[in-house]
């Protein structure tokens, strides 16, 4: 009967092309990788491998039966993976980035309970208001808290929608008439939030009708705690989502600003790797994720 580990080892050599490589690969020591070699040529009967002065390589035999086996090989290692994603508690390290606001505020609790379901995973999280690039950054996963999705070369998923108003300290309306309609707006007062210090597109709708406002850039920043820190001091109106201004609207030290005009959500979402298949970890971290934003309804409103 021949068993599994031998032919592993067979295609190991083959496609190294070197005993000593193989070796390495599968954590071995070379001389088992030789007598492994010889065991199986003496159980088919037939010679498997020539060594020649510069490296390995099959014979016509041991091509044959390479080319047999392999397809069974790769089957039973698939068929092993999803049974260890099924029903193997995962472990390993989880590479996250996150929007430095929405990190410190919702982060930390989800984290801290991830952890507890899965005490063998570590996490190492980068925070950035940059929207990185998951290949370049070579991050397992991006939480992002932006506009629907544009990058092709990534897989995403969306978890809730994020609420935003445009905002200001009530002492800016001391020295400026407090708007009504965004054609009232000026771009003198109004901060930008963007990664590379341009103007920001903000889009109000009401009861049907659409505005969009081109916002200033006297300040612009990609830190939304930092402008509503400006916003407070009355420096001037900006949007921001609601997860950053919530308190500040509680204790009065910002208001919305246009009540009756909406502005155009942002997305939470995920995003990966083009992975083929999400690696465990990955998959475990995102579903967790989801469920924690489904099972706080509250926080779909005040994100």
């Amino acid at each position: 009967m021949i068993e599994l580990k031998p032919l592993r080892v067979l295609r190991a050599v083959s496609d190294l092309k070197s005993f000593s490589l193989a070796a390495k690969e599968l954590g071995l020591a070379p001389a088992s990788v030789t007598r492994i070699i010889a065991q199986l040529e003496s159980n088919l009967g037939v010679q498997l491998l020539v060594r020649t002065t510069r490296q390995v390589a099959l014979t016509g035999a041991g091509a044959s039966v390479l080319a047999r086996y392999r397809p069974l090989l790769e089957g039973f290692e698939e068929v092993t993976r999803d049974v260890q994603r099924a029903f193997r508690p995962d472990s390993g390290q989880l590479r996250l980035t996150a929007p430095v606001s929405l990190g410190v505020t919702l982060l930390p609790e989800v984290i801290a309970g991830f952890r507890l379901a899965h005490p063998g995973i570590s996490v190492d999280i980068n925070f950035t208001d940059t929207l990185v690039d998951v290949i370049e950054e070579t991050c397992d996963l991006a939480i992002r808290v932006s506009g629907p999705p544009s990058d092709k070369s990534t897989i995403w998923r969306k978890l809730c929608e994020v609420p935003r108003h445009a905002v200001a300290a009530p002492s800016l309306f001391d020295r400026i008439a407090k708007p009504t309609h965004p054609d009232d707006l000026s771009t003198e007062t109004l901060m930008s939030y963007h990664p590379k210090g341009g103007a920001e597109t903000w889009e109000f709708e009401a009861n049907g009708i659409q505005r969009k406002i081109r916002a200033g850039t006297l300040v612009t920043s990609n830190n939304g705690d930092f402008l509503g820190a400006m916003a407070v001091a009355g420096e001037g109106i900006c949007v921001l989502p609601d997860f950053i201004s919530a308190q500040a609207l509680r204790n009065g030290s910002l208001t919305v600003v246009l009540p009756t005009w909406s502005v155009r959500a942002l997305w939470l979402t995920l995003y990966y790797p083009p992975y083929e298949q999400l690696p465990p970890v990955v998959e475990t971290f995102a579903d967790y994720f989801d469920a924690f934003i489904k099972r706080h309804p509250d926080l779909k409103s005040t994100l």
